[in-house]
């Protein structure tokens, strides 16, 4: 699993633009930027959708003030869930939504859980990080079935 002081992967995520959807590796996005970095099991699920993603859309101005350029959320989704996910949510300008579509990124990261036994298939364990130029400075990882170390309210603390 990764751990604080590693660079992160170079792996390809996916984000619907404007002008369709745009591939972006890691390397490229995280490059010279601080970046808040969350992962969720899935778009639209229970504890998703009412906490983890709320609690950075709901920080994400009081992250870039403490000098984040940038939130992200990833999920072992399709880029069309993640955007319509986003706008549901509100996040549109405040949250960057990147799909690992092929769950690449958690594998890389370590960070795969297999959850078909829940008929989800395999997907990524809930974290969050912190990653400066590529570089995780802060991780919390969840132990399954709980939220708490990996909310924005939390990160909003290691920044």
């Amino acid at each position: 699993m990764i751990k604080v002081g590693d660079k992160l992967p170079t792996v390809a995520l996916r984000e619907v633009k404007e002008s369709g959807v745009q591939e972006v590796t890691t390397d490229d996005f995280f490059k010279g930027k601080t970046v808040a970095l969350f992962a969720v099991p899935g778009a639209f699920t229970s504890t998703c959708s009412v906490k983890h993603l709320p609690s950075f859309v709901n920080n994400a101005d009081a992250l870039k003030k403490k000098g984040v350029d940038a939130v992200v959320c990833t999920a072992v989704n399709d880029p069309a869930v993640l955007r319509a996910w986003g706008e549901q949510a509100n996040a549109t300008g405040k949250v960057t939504m990147l799909a690992d579509g092929n769950g690449d990124l958690a594998r890389a990261l370590g960070l795969e859980v297999d959850l078909t036994k829940a008929g989800m298939a395999k997907r990524s364990r809930r974290y969050s990080m912190v990653v400066d130029n590529g570089v995780v400075k802060q991780l919390n990882v969840e132990e399954p079935g709980a939220f708490g170390v990996s909310s924005g309210d939390h990160m909003l603390t290691q920044v």
